[in-house]
């Protein structure tokens, strides 16, 4: 077997380049140590292969040089769907709905389309499309919306110096519910059930407030989330926060944090800044991702006898 100086090259290259395959690096030491006269048993002994391997890659070699060392296309069924039937379900999917529905369904439109259920499914999940969902949003009219969230944001990334920032809400009507049967146990194969009826045994409010520098959170329950449980809420703070310290205190736009009450305190406490979110714009309150938490760990599958 006589190599041209290029092949060579090229078949040292894949043998001692670490990101070549594996398979690839071997074929190519194979050809090389054929190329110094060596038998197919002497090869096979060197490398540690069977000679069989041996002799189909020096035939391989030898008939297409270096081509014939690349893999040959695997059998299996061919492929059945078009470029141009993937690009309908995709486009279809994106521009059209059927008639009489919101959305398509993978049945509808693979009859459409001509091809199987299981072929757009398929589809779909290639391109990252599901028809079948839908998200709500809400934009925000507040006029002083970018200035709202820079004033929010701003005391997140850069709180003022000698100061706590507190990101401060209410979760209201949380419901005590006790399962009017024994909850079963998640067991292997089967998720943990539970009965759909319950009894309530009454509900409750949550003032939380969040320390964005520490993680700490203030809590208080109260029957009810009036502009006095706030003002009372907002004393629950002041006793809590070191008396040398600014408290600003991040909150949405609900009127008993706005009323007269509130305002009064507010200029007996000095210290106390409030800081609005602009409206429907909850998310920028991270208070409200601990109340997440706390309704998925806790209370979404707890039971609960009393307040």
């Amino acid at each position: 077997m006589v190599l041209s100086d290029a092949e060579r090259r090229t078949l040292q290259g894949w043998a001692r380049r670490r990101r070549t395959a594996q398979g690839l690096a071997l074929r190519a030491r194979i050809v090389l140590a054929c190329a110094e006269g060596r038998s197919n048993i002497a090869v096979a002994a060197r490398l540690g292969v069977n000679r069989g391997t041996v002799t189909k890659w020096r035939a391989r070699f030898l008939a297409d040089r270096l081509d014939g060392l690349s893999d040959e296309p695997r059998p299996g069924v061919p492929r059945t769907i078009t470029d141009a039937q993937v690009e309908e379900v995709v486009v279809r999917t994106l521009e059209e709905t059927p008639e009489g529905a919101t959305h398509w369904s993978k049945r509808e439109l693979a009859k459409r389309v001509g091809v199987s259920p299981t072929s757009v499914l398929r589809i779909w999940r290639a391109f990252g499309l599901q028809p079948w969902r839908t998200e709500d949003f809400k934009i925000s009219p507040d006029p002083l919306l970018i200035d709202k969230i820079r004033d929010v944001v701003g005391l997140y990334l850069a709180p003022p110096a000698n100061a706590a920032v507190f990101a401060v809400d209410e979760k209201p009507q949380i419901q005590a519910l006790e399962r009017t049967a024994p909850v079963l146990p998640m067991v292997p194969g089967t998720p943990e059930r539970r009965s759909f009826d319950y009894i309530r045994h009454g509900t409750v409010d949550l003032f939380a407030a969040l320390n964005t520098a520490t993680g700490k959170v203030i809590g208080r329950l109260s029957a009810q989330h009036r502009a006095v449980d706030f003002r009372d809420f907002l004393d629950e703070i002041d006793r809590q926060t070191a008396s040398g310290l600014a408290v600003h205190v991040i909150c949405d736009n609900l009127s008993a944090h706005k009323a007269p009450v509130v305002h009064r305190w507010l200029v007996d406490h000095p210290r106390f800044h409030l800081h609005f979110t602009p409206t429907y714009s909850s998310w920028i309150n991270q208070v409200e991702r601990w109340f997440a938490e706390l309704e998925r760990r806790c209370l979404e599958r707890g039971v609960f006898c009393s307040l």
